[in-house]
This record gives C-alpha cells, structure tokens and sequence, in this order.
C-alpha cells in the first residue's frame, strides 16, 4: 500500500469523526504487516476525559482484533474550516502507539512527512 493511499483511507476515516465541541476532526489508518488495515477516527464526549483519539481507535480495534504487528500508521486532521498539514498525535497516543511498536515505526502526516516513534516519543515509559 501506498503512502498515498494510507493517507486518503486516514481522510475516509475523519469524515466519520464525531467532534461536536472542539469541531478538530481527526482519522487514522493503521497498516498492519500482514496488509490489513484499521481505520480510526476521534470521538468525543461532553465531559472530554473519556474522549478517544483516532489513532488509539484505530490501535485497539487492531488489537482486539488480534493484530500485534504493525508496518506505519497516516494521521490527518484539521477544524472545520481548515486542513492542517501536520496533526501529531497526542502524547497519550504516542504513549499507547510505542506499547505496540518499535522506535523505527512511522507515522505519517497528510503532506507526506513520515516520523518515527523514537522522534516523536524518544523517551516513553516501558517495561521493557
């Protein structure tokens, strides 16, 4: 699969975003290594703690789905009146993305710009 087509399936997935208070829509899709991919979008309460994020949506779905390895994951987001060039996931995110990932996965923004793990989170808390 494409960077291209991660990016556009990330888009797919963030007209789905319920975010009636911040209006900040976010979609994510995550490329597992066998070829499958999960999509995510972010969901948002009232009370805002239990709100969930894109890319943890995508995560637990592949998760629960029996998914553990991981190839790269395309973040895109934006307000309602704008698209923005970077969305960098959330630091919750991150944390929960290097749970499941090595320091050399990559994340990909909707310019084509690709991060890894280790430079977006160069020092998460692991058991490892």
């Amino acid at each position: 699969m494409t960077v291209t087509e991660l990016i556009n399936l990330a888009n797919k997935a963030r007209e789905r975003a319920y975010a009636p208070y911040s209006e900040f829509t976010v979609g994510a899709a995550l490329l597992c290594s066998d070829g499958s991919v999960y999509t995510g979008c972010n969901i948002e309460n009232a009370s805002y703690t239990p709100t969930c994020c894109a890319e943890r949506v995508a995560f637990f779905s592949a998760v629960s789905d029996g998914k553990r390895d991981f190839s790269k994951i395309a973040v895109v987001g934006g307000d309602a009146d704008t698209e923005r060039a970077r969305c960098y996931p959330c630091g919750v995110c991150r944390q929960v993305m290097s749970e499941f990932v090595d320091k050399d996965f990559k994340v990909v923004f909707s310019d084509g710009k690709e991060l890894s793990m280790e430079e977006l989170l160069p020092y998460s808390f692991s058991i490892k």
